[in-house]
């Protein structure tokens, strides 16, 4: 059985009226429609799609393809030269920086102005106001005039009072691409929490984004749709096209191979190397493209849920020589350690660990539920218990990243969380050689031959 949609598009265009000269305006007054002084500019022509709660929609395209244009539409901010929009319930919207606020005012505020213009009552705006300043969590800015507040400022105090909304439907329109790396995790929880009972609208230039979070993906091109399904579909479309604008059309990977696959002519060597060091290491390390990784201490305070029947009391970085590490160079082995202690007697412990980026994207991790299934890991009250993980730091693209870390009780198939701490280490990545992708991985070689 379908649930029914709480936002409808149908049909919807939006024209603007391109004047020459200002006084063109005038002459168009005057001919009453007779004739025309200006030029149709149609920023959106025949978009159509519909959203019920539980699905989120990302909206992707150039600059000037129209995605600004139907959000504003659709939050009522504009209305259409065609076509129709249907909502249902409450909408929050997180469209221009600051927009809804007053300058002059307050963070508090603009709380308060801010929720009064998105719906909520006097009463409902009171007791959500401390919830509201926590989230944003800004200190004692909250009591200094916005115009003193720095863009990312603007997001946190923004975003606050749109989580506490109690929104039926979320449109968002590249929010979060002036957050700092925690405020960003924690809206993208929130995010991925709304979306289980709400409709959301997410539009974002990150395509990794768009990937991990959203059901649907609509490219527009030019105004008009080029392509709406599936996430990886349309991404992969919208990343070619992209490409093939700027270098022209592909070329086909098979053009020198017959039908079989087979070389025409030439004999392929397949010599292949078993070492395990990236040679390119030798030289990058001394170069500016380094993979330059800063390392934040463990934060025991980071936001966290579980049982607490074990909890995590330190997680640490260390070299081959077990010595901690503040900064490490992607391509060199780690251990990661992880310490717990049992606060009650503890019958088979498990540990994990994810490495995350700024989206809250999980890019790796691991777990000791394999290696350590028998015999089980056991603890009495008190006693601490370590876990030890040593791996390759991949190569990471410059931009902030955090560990998530985790210790249960029980079996992989079933177990009871007692600790999950979402940002136990903070990553920030200075310089880096890798431009493709999440993360890099050290080659064993890298070689081009003609022959």
């Amino acid at each position: 059985m379908c649930s029914k949609p709480v936002l409808e598009v149908n049909g919807v265009s939006k024209r603007y009226d391109i004047y020459p000269q200002p006084v063109d305006r005038l002459k168009q007054m005057l001919w009453r429609g007779r004739k025309q002084f200006y030029q149709e500019f149609w920023a959106l022509k025949d978009i159509s799609f519909s959203l019920t709660s539980g699905q989120t929609l990302g909206v992707i395209g150039a600059n000037g393809s129209g995605k600004s244009t139907l959000l504003q539409l659709v939050v009522g901010v504009l209305a259409p030269t065609q076509g129709s929009v249907f909502q249902q319930g409450r909408i929050g919207s997180l469209l221009e920086l600051g927009s809804g606020f007053n300058p002059e005012f307050s963070g508090e505020e603009n709380i308060r102005l801010n929720a009064s213009l998105l719906g909520l009552s006097n009463q409902e705006i009171e007791n959500k106001f401390h919830q509201i300043v926590e989230f944003a969590d800004i200190g004692e800015f909250i009591k200094r005039p916005v115009k003193l507040y720095s863009s990312g400022m603007y997001v946190r105090l923004a975003f606050a009072v749109m989580v506490h909304l109690d929104a039926d439907i979320l449109v968002i329109d590249e929010a979060l691409a002036v957050g700092d790396a925690l405020f960003v995790q924690k809206c993208m929880r929130f995010l991925r929490d709304f979306k289980k009972r709400g409709a959301m609208l997410f539009v974002s230039h990150d395509i990794s984004a768009v990937t991990s979070l959203c059901d649907q993906v609509l490219w527009l091109n030019r105004g008009e749709v080029e392509m709406l399904g599936e996430p990886k579909l349309v991404t992969d479309s919208y990343l070619a096209y992209t490409f093939e604008n700027q270098q022209g059309k592909s070329e086909s990977a098979r053009k020198s191979l017959n039908c079989k696959g087979e070389d025409n002519g030439s004999t392929l060597k397949r010599n292949y190397s078993t070492t395990k060091k990236d040679q390119r290491l030798n030289y990058i390390n001394y170069s500016p493209y380094r993979n330059d990784i800063q390392l934040f201490d463990f934060d025991p305070d980071a936001d966290s849920f579980g049982k607490a029947g074990i909890t995590i009391v330190d997680t640490i970085l260390l070299d081959q020589s077990k010595h901690p590490l503040a900064w490490v160079v992607g391509g060199e082995e780690v251990q990661l350690i992880i310490q717990a202690q049992a606060n009650q007697p503890i019958e088979g412990a498990i540990f994990g660990f994810y490495l995350k980026d700024k989206l809250g994207q999980n890019l790796f991790g691991d777990t000791t539920a394999i290696t350590t299934y028998e015999p089980l890991i056991r603890a009495d009250e008190g006693q601490v218990i370590e876990a030890k993980f040593k791996f390759v730091m991949p190569l990471l693209a410059p931009g902030d990243y955090s560990i998530c870390v985790a210790v249960a009780e029980g079996t992989l198939a079933q177990h009871v969380q007692h600790h999950w701490v979402y940002d136990a280490i903070i990553l920030k990545v200075h310089s880096s050689s890798v431009r493709f992708g999440l993360v890099g991985i050290p080659m064993e070689e890298v070689q081009v031959e003609v022959y």
